[in-house]
């Protein structure tokens, strides 16, 4: 399997319009050069077509995806505007907050970040840890061992302000993938708007981070009304902050994923199912994209039992072949083994959960994402100058 197109799925980019072309980008939109992977910001700029600035705003919202906005952007007459100029970027594998948040804050794939889900196995201790929560970890510095870029941004003498929960500003994720400048909490979407106000009275950079678009869509589904709602919200205060920013302020909206609602005939759980459990010690990922590590002498007998149940419904790829595919960009060699013996990134929306391992609540979910179709794959690139 060396071609994911002709199964409707998207292929990471990681040297093109993807996630961690943004920072690079509006590095040189700011006046300073900054090289990622051999590529510098010019080139990414170039690439973005974004324009000259002193004021850089730019805006991260969990869960919204390109195709989603598309669909229910009379829900966002905002955002709906910006779409006919709007680039669609693409997130990395697994298209899920982890991996796109270490994306978008150091330029690198999963492969050199080792943010390769929502859950990895520690080569260490045979662990499952939480790569969200940062539950059972080892310092940043040691799991994610690439350059941050909005330090590199400190470092180059721009002003540098992160907003999002209060929580968050210390949290293992932020120092893995975020650290840099200055972090001011805020828990309302209006209170993060009035932050960035703020902090580009003067020239910089501003990162607004919003979770509520991903938060809903997981607990009533994309679809929803509710989601509609959520996403109404979100616009009237873009709309807000477009308004009062200081004239010459370039503002970008973005996206870390999207999502699809799952199926619930299409949901498998591995503890139940006679042809998934069999030598698999162990489930990481999530259930739109799976780490599964096995026992030993299992893995090929793994990925035959894996790929004859699955059917259509998966991709199914020794660890070498998910490589070869590039589907984590370059790997790092102490990333290796926290990708799984077998990758599975799902089709359409079926879901695979392991009960053994994973909450009824995080089971029930509607809304998922992290594997390579379009919905969750395609992230917007809205830009308002």
């Amino acid at each position: 399997m060396t071609d994911l197109a002709p199964l409707g799925l998207v292929a990471p980019s990681y040297d093109g319009l993807g996630l961690g072309a943004i920072l690079p980008a509006c590095a040189d939109a700011l006046g300073v050069r900054m090289s990622v992977a051999g590529i510098d910001g010019a080139t990414r700029r170039a690439q973005l077509g974004l324009p000259r600035a002193d004021r850089v705003c730019v805006v991260l919202v969990d869960g919204l995806g390109h195709q989603l906005l598309e669909e229910r952007a009379g829900h966002a007459p905002f955002m709906r505007d910006l779409l006919p100029s709007a680039r669609a970027l693409v997130a990395g594998f697994p298209s899920t907050t982890a991996a796109s948040i270490g994306l978008f804050g150091t330029g690198c794939g999963a492969g050199q970040t080792a943010l390769v889900g929502y859950t990895a196995r520690n080569p260490a201790t045979g662990a499952l840890v939480n790569l969200v929560s940062w539950e059972g970890l080892t310092p940043t510095d040691r799991w994610q061992r690439e350059p941050r870029l909005l330090h590199e941004l400190v470092d180059e003498g721009v002003a540098v302000t992160a907003t999002g929960p209060s929580r968050f500003a210390h949290s293992g994720l932020t120092e893995a993938a975020l650290r840099g400048g200055t972090y001011l909490g805020a828990e309302t979407l209006g209170q993060r708007v009035d932050t960035a106000v703020r902090a580009l009275r003067s020239p910089g950079l501003v990162y607004l981070y919003w979770g509520d678009s991903d938060k809903v869509g997981h607990h009533h589904g994309w679809r929803s009304p509710l989601w509609a709602d959520a996403l109404s919200a979100l616009d009237a205060e873009l709309a807000r902050l477009r308004r009062e920013l200081p004239a010459q302020t370039l503002l970008l909206v973005t996206a870390d994923h999207g999502m699809v609602d799952v199926d619930p005939a299409a949901l498998r759980d591995v503890a139940t199912s006679l042809a998934l459990r069999p030598g698999v010690e162990l489930v990481a990922g999530e259930p739109r994209a799976m780490h599964l590590h096995c026992s030993p002498g299992e893995v090929e007998a793994v990925a035959r039992r894996w790929t004859d149940e699955l059917a259509d419904d998966a991709v199914v790829l020794l660890r070498e072949e998910a490589i070869g595919l590039g589907l984590f960009g370059p790997v790092a060699e102490h990333v290796r083994p926290i990708i799984g013996d077998v990758v599975v990134a799902m089709t359409g929306a079926a879901a695979v959960v392991d009960s053994r391992t994973q909450s009824p609540a995080s089971r029930a979910l509607i809304g998922m994402h992290g594997s390579l179709t379009p919905n969750e794959m395609r992230v917007p690139l809205l830009v308002a100058g």
